[in-house]
């Protein structure tokens, strides 16, 4: 023995041939292991080693030579030798070795099979090999054997039996001239699975890993052309047993019955028997065997061991293993003590549990004090010790003793029972309506008994509120009494069902309220442009949330490479509503790229905006803006400069956009026209010797693009030569005194000795000089002097605004000039349509409300605008929406003022 292995050195086979199991055991019993087989391999030689008997055939005639292998143990394979070793028998169709009995066939005798045969067996296990006697094959001479039909010599038997997962050979060879050819089928008419393998020459059928679909009959055909012969046998599914069901370790009190049942399935169907410590239990008396089934009747402590459930059949067998305890004890209340305190509210039932550990089971009895307790209306004494007392008062607060007794012993265990009265809700939270950013605070208050615990809990939709976790929104206020829930700065998502759980000693109760959360819709969605021409786009979109209130309308907005920021746009019908999903868009550029966006409103305001739509370009067409300011002027005596204010890309319409330049003499009625075709170009220049001087002219411009001509200007009176051309002056100025390379020219027409330049750079140290100018060109340049611009003034600060009806009030910070700033002398105030000039930091505006403005506040100076404010977007809204605006704004600035204080 080495631990649990058993080691055999100097094997016999005679005296250590046999089967062997193992014993485990310990004190509380053994078990027997599954069973172990050892067998010794071995080879015999031949019985004679004579020559054996010759065999005389005719030529085309079948012959079988038999091997007849000597006394073994172990699994044998077979081959032959012809005459002389090495020469082994190749198998062929006409030849054939049988694994199965060693026996060479043949199916027709040929001239050159004349010879002897030895056959060869070989012990795979011991890898021994033995050769038997030559049979010598002798022809006869009395003439060739005619054709014959196949004859069956070697087939499977009637039944086989097998295994699951073994592999399965099946036999079959036929004598016969012509040499008879082997197929197989099976009855069923079921084809072969592909894991189905045929081996020389058809004669041998494998099938690897039998399962039960492969159980069925099968058919060996042999056939020539002189007629077919056929053999059958059944394969059945055999298996060794597996568990279906075991028993389990039990422990059982002294006097009470056990009934383990095993069930185990296999083919054959398995054999049932049990053991005991290793012994086997005979069915008498108290115990009884049936089925796979153990019942012992009234145990008693010699029935504690480790049981063992066998199944078996030919193919194996199966062991399960089960410790029965059988106890004998005393009552004890050691895990299962009454509660020293048990608190109840006044009308309900209360529940005792006697449950002492005893066996065999213990009888109980209750006492209330000193006093047994017997069933009454309102007390129930139950089978397994249970004591239920119903509509409990005052009066049955007492102490409770469970007595428990068996024929080991007896044991008690006390309580005592304390009547509550019953807890109430003085204060619930109701349902309500709320926006968001807003706090609130849902009540949950109670009365209770003094002597009771008392918790509060809150859950939301379902789940328990983690008032830990979500601290920024959620807090528990309110004392022993209070359960009071906090939510600041609601938001949408707080909205839902709230449920406050009071939980006590005795009882659980719980009160609930609904809380909806309202706020600015949600962002339209797919926004889309379904139609557009050179002025109108059909726009749709589909609807955001209405978060808790209904959608009133909706805004649509639209940007363009050229506008700053979203604007909102005209739409037909002029107000959309909040049932619509669809509006069309009017007052749009041609062949501008538009994106569009929608925004929606309801009671509490405006929501986010909706994604921006893809890029769409309206359609082209004929210019509609004719070019402004057209005037003129100056140039030599026989020029005629013709100038104008271009038109912004915006309102070119289309591709091809370029400018029609007509002019006459004052008095004429001829036009002379001429074509630039160049946008960005606001100068057109006419030479002509044969003008006169300070000839007057009838000007116009107008506008053209590949759709075609536009409106023209307004007509204006430009002289060829201006009076002051003969004297004019010219002033130089640059940025480097070293490196007078930016160099920048104002033009001076007039006796003028003052002008004013623009376009300067802010903080920045200029150099200036003066020349005259006339005809025959440029006087020599003045001393240079140098200037050093200011900084623009920086944007006001702390702008706040309030909206009542159709006035904008606002107030901002006043903007101090610094050292490098030129002195503040006002600001400018409002929309391009709306500007004023004020020296205060107050302002009033009148607005419409059918419109949309853009808002900043600019400093000036003698150096002129400053930089711009933080725009302010007011959007056209209904009256009562801008009320509303303008309350919720007043509302927000008075507490941002009084925080401040």
């Amino acid at each position: 023995m080495s631990g649990g292995s058993l080691i055999i050195s100097n094997l016999d086979k005679d005296q250590d041939t046999g089967v062997y199991q193992c014993t485990a055991f310990n004190a509380w019993g053994s078990i027997l292991s599954r069973r172990a087989s050892l067998q010794f391999a071995y080879l015999d030689n031949f019985k004679t080693q004579t020559v054996r008997s010759a065999v005389n055939v005719r030529e085309g005639q079948g012959v079988v030579l038999l091997c007849g292998p000597p006394l073994h143990s172990g699994e044998l394979t077979f081959a032959w030798i012809f005459n002389e070793y090495p020469n082994f028998i190749q198998q062929d169709s006409r030849r054939f070795i049988s694994q199965e009995t060693g026996s060479l066939y043949i199916a027709k005798v040929e001239p050159s099979d004349v010879g002897n045969y030895t056959c060869v067996v070989n012990n795979t296990v011991t890898r021994e090999k033995v050769l038997s006697s030559p049979t010598p094959l002798v022809l006869r001479n009395d003439g060739v054997m005619g054709e014959y039909e196949p004859k069956i010599e070697v087939h499977f038997p009637d039944s086989v039996p097998a295994a699951k997962e073994s592999a399965v050979k099946l036999e079959c060879f036929a004598l016969g001239n012509p040499v008879p050819e082997i197929s197989w089928r099976r009855t069923s008419g079921i084809p072969f699975p592909s894991k189905v393998k045929m081996k020389n020459s058809n004669a041998v059928l494998e099938i690897p890993n039998f399962q039960q679909e492969d159980a069925g009959t099968y058919e060996c055909m042999a056939e020539n052309r002189r007629g077919k012969n056929a053999a059958r046998g059944r394969i059945s599914f055999h298996a060794k047993p597996h568990w279906l069901q075991t028993m389990a370790d039990t422990a059982l009190s002294i006097e009470e019955s056990l009934f383990w049942e095993c069930k185990a399935n296999g083919k054959p169907k398995p054999s049932y028997s049990w053991l005991k410590n290793g012994d086997t239990v005979t069915p008498e008396g108290r115990v009884q065997i049936e089925n796979g089934a153990l019942s012992i009747a009234a145990l008693n402590l010699s029935d504690s061991g480790m049981y063992q459930c066998v199944a078996e059949n030919k193919h194996g067998i199966i062991y399960s293993s089960a410790q029965l305890m059988v106890l004998a004890s005393p009552p004890s209340f050691a895990k299962s003590p009454l509660r020293a305190v048990l608190k109840a509210r006044s009308g309900s039932e209360v529940t005792l549990e006697c449950k002492p550990q005893a066996s065999p089971p213990a009888i109980s009895l209750w006492k209330k004090g000193n006093e047994i307790l017997q069933r009454t209306e309102r007390i129930t004494l139950l089978p397994n010790g249970t004591l239920k007392i119903a509509n409990v008062t005052k009066r049955d607060a007492a102490s409770y003793t469970c007595v428990a007794k068996n024929q080991f012993g007896t044991a008690s265990t006390t309580g005592r029972l304390l009547i509550t009265e019953p807890t109430r809700i003085t204060m619930r939270p109701t349902n309500m309506e709320i926006i968001v950013g807003e706090s609130i605070v849902l009540p949950c208050q109670i009365a209770c008994d003094p002597a009771l615990d008392v918790s509060f809990s809150w859950a939301f939709n379902g789940q328990l509120i983690d008032f830990q976790r979500d601290s920024d929104h959620f807090e528990r206020v309110g004392g022993t009494i209070s359960g009071d829930l906090m939510i600041r700065n609601i938001q949408l998502n707080h909205g839902g069902k709230y449920v406050c759980v009071i939980d006590t000693d005795v009882e659980s109760l719980s009160t609930s309220a609904i809380l909806v959360v309202k706020g600015p819709p949600g962002p339209p969605d797919k926004v889309a442009v379904e139609e557009i021409t050179d002025s109108t786009a059909q726009i749709s979109w589909t609807p955001g949330r209405d978060n808790g209130s209904p959608i009133t309308g909706y805004i649509i907005q639209a940007r363009t490479p050229f506008t700053v920021g979203w604007q909102a746009v005209d739409t037909v019908p002029e107000v959309v509503n909040g049932n619509m999903l669809t509006a069309a868009v009017v007052g749009l550029n041609a062949w501008v790229e538009y994106e569009f966006r929608v925004v929606a409103r309801n009671a509490v305001g405006l929501g986010e905006p909706s994604p921006a739509s893809a890029k769409t370009r309206t359609e082209d067409a004929i210019p509609d803006t004719a070019p402004t300011d057209v005037g003129g002027g100056g140039g030599t005596k026989s020029e005629l400069v013709i100038t104008w204010e271009p038109v912004p890309e915006e309102l070119q319409n289309g591709e091809g956009f370029g400018y029609i330049i007509a002019f006459r003499p004052v008095g004429t009625v001829t036009w002379t026209r001429a074509v630039i075709s160049t946008p960005g170009v606001a100068r057109y220049v006419f030479r002509n010797d044969t003008i006169p001087p300070f000839s007057p002219f009838d000007v116009k411009v107008g506008a053209y693009n590949n759709r075609g001509e536009g409106p023209f200007s307004s007509i204006g009176t430009v002289f060829n030569l201006s009076p002051y051309n003969y004297d004019l002056g010219i002033i130089v100025y640059w940025e480097d005194d070293t490196k007078p390379d930016t160099v920048g020219k104002v033009r001076i027409s007039g006796n003028y000795t003052l002008v004013n330049i623009t376009g300067l750079k802010a903080n920045t140290v200029y150099y200036l000089s003066v020349a005259a100018f006339n005809t025959a060109g440029p006087g020599p340049q003045s001393a240079p002097i140098n200037s050093t611009t200011k900084k623009p003034h920086r944007a006001p600060l702390n702008i706040q605004w309030t909206m009542i009806g159709s006035t904008l009030t606002l107030h901002w910070d006043p903007v101090v000039a610094v050292e490098t700033e030129s002195k503040v002398t006002g600001y400018l105030v409002g929309p391009d349509s709306l500007t004023i000039l004020t020296n205060k930091t107050t302002a009033e505006l009148s607005l419409s409300a059918n419109d949309n403005y853009l808002i900043q506040i600019k400093a000036m100076s003698e150096g002129g605008e400053g930089v711009g404010s933080e725009p302010i977007h007011i959007h056209k809204l209904s009256e009562c929406t801008v009320a509303f605006a303008s309350f919720y704004r007043f509302l927000f600035f008075f507490f941002l003022t009084m925080d401040k204080a």
